[in-house]
């Protein structure tokens, strides 16, 4: 696979997705919705694929928005949606998705990374979405998936006042998971990882599944969400391995099945 925006490679089950610094290039930033559509449409169907690490090339590539000079108004209205868009595949993935923050997450970069599921940072970056001070709001999810992460009281300051924040005090209101030195960003990550690849790949799509679906759910359809994907596992060929491997004190090899 071949994109402009993005580049690729696989370890084993784990596959890294490497932006390309966009800047606000509106037609690059388009193209990468759809790089990251077909991408998304391609692991989904691919069964070696366990868990993805988005990561950026250089310190800028988490830093994104559109183009203030000329704004997103003389933009095309098939360009302008895919510009508000790019979260959205990353969001679709059923696989884990670790974010490898190696800069700066501003913007509609911040955005980006708050669809993944875990955030590794580095200590010198900066988070925040500054919309505010041009006049704009967060347009590719930022206010729903920011408070849902955060909470409502810390997700209004950020967005209400333009805040740019440190990487200690994302990790001190949980933006973060992890802040790290910049030359073992990558190796933890990729440790992090190939521990979650060596889980069992069904299991661990179910439990995604169930965590994010029964966030918009009472507590009682979420229980029931995660009663029923908990019983669809027992008849699978990897829930006979765990516990067969458990029994013998083995490495349990899962496939999937």
């Amino acid at each position: 696979m071949s994109y402009e925006t993005l580049t690729l490679r696989r370890e084993d089950h784990v596959v890294v997705i490497n932006l390309i610094s966009l800047g606000n290039d509106q037609l690059k930033m388009a193209r990468l919705s759809d790089d990251l559509s077909d991408l998304c449409a391609k692991v989904t169907s691919d069964s070696e694929t366990r868990v993805i690490i988005l990561t950026g090339d250089g310190e800028n590539a988490f830093s994104m928005g559109t183009d203030l000079l000329g704004g997103i108004s003389s933009a095309k209205e098939e360009l302008q949606r895919k510009m508000c868009s790019i979260a959205e595949p990353i969001a679709r993935f059923d696989r884990p998705v670790i974010a490898a923050i190696n800069g700066n997450a501003l913007g509609q970069g911040l955005e980006l990374i708050l669809a993944c599921d875990i955030r590794i940072a580095v200590d010198t970056a900066r988070f925040g979405l500054p919309h505010i001070t041009t006049g704009l709001i967060p347009w590719d999810g930022g206010t729903q998936r920011l408070s849902r992460l955060v909470g409502r009281g810390k997700a209004m300051e950020m967005i209400l006042t333009g805040e740019v924040i440190d990487a200690h005090e994302a990790y001190r209101i949980s933006l973060v998971n992890r802040v790290i030195k910049p030359d073992e960003l990558m190796g933890v990550a990729m440790d992090v990882a190939r521990g979650m690849a060596s889980r069992g790949p069904i299991a661990l799509r179910y439990a995604k599944e169930a965590i994010y679906k029964g966030m918009d759910q009472t507590l009682e359809q979420g229980l029931r969400l995660e009663a029923d994907l908990y019983f669809l596992l027992q008849i699978t060929s990897d829930r006979t391995e765990g516990v067969t491997a458990f029994r013998e004190k083995k490495t349990p090899r899962f496939e999937g099945r």
